[in-house]
């Protein structure tokens, strides 16, 4: 999930936020995973350690809701069909809600390896 961003670059500045925002709601819309019901969340790989402990701490309805989103998802793939617009995800409803999850994790685990790196010497007096 630790990738090379340049987000926070870019929010950070108006003149490149005011830029880049239409782009990337263009993007959004262009990808299509919005007119399957996905959030962008629920396109993060399961592969990795930290992704499965942050799926395992979501709540049960979120977790509920994600699994019925992927498989509504795969249905319309299937299908070769889209859903109707009023089932599609707005961008007020794409929040993030995996990616606190894994940031959090990630962060006890760089604090769980720091303290155990870490060694300890008696003082001399």
């Amino acid at each position: 999930m630790s990738k090379p961003s340049w987000t926070n670059f870019i929010m950070k500045r108006p003149y490149l936020d005011r830029w880049f925002r239409p782009l990337s709601r263009w993007y959004c819309e262009v990808a299509g995973w919005r007119q399957l019901g996905l959030k962008s969340d629920d396109l993060i790989p399961e592969e990795n350690d930290t992704v499965l402990l942050a799926l395992k701490r979501l709540p049960p309805k979120e977790a509920y809701d994600r699994v019925f989103r992927l498989r509504r998802a795969f249905q319309c793939s299937l299908a070769h069909q889209l859903l109707p617009k009023d089932q599609q995800t707005t961008e007020e409803e794409d929040y993030l809600y995996l990616t606190p999850i894994i940031k959090q994790i990630e962060a006890e685990n760089k604090e769980k390896g720091d303290l155990e790196a870490m060694i300890v010497k008696k003082r001399k007096l």
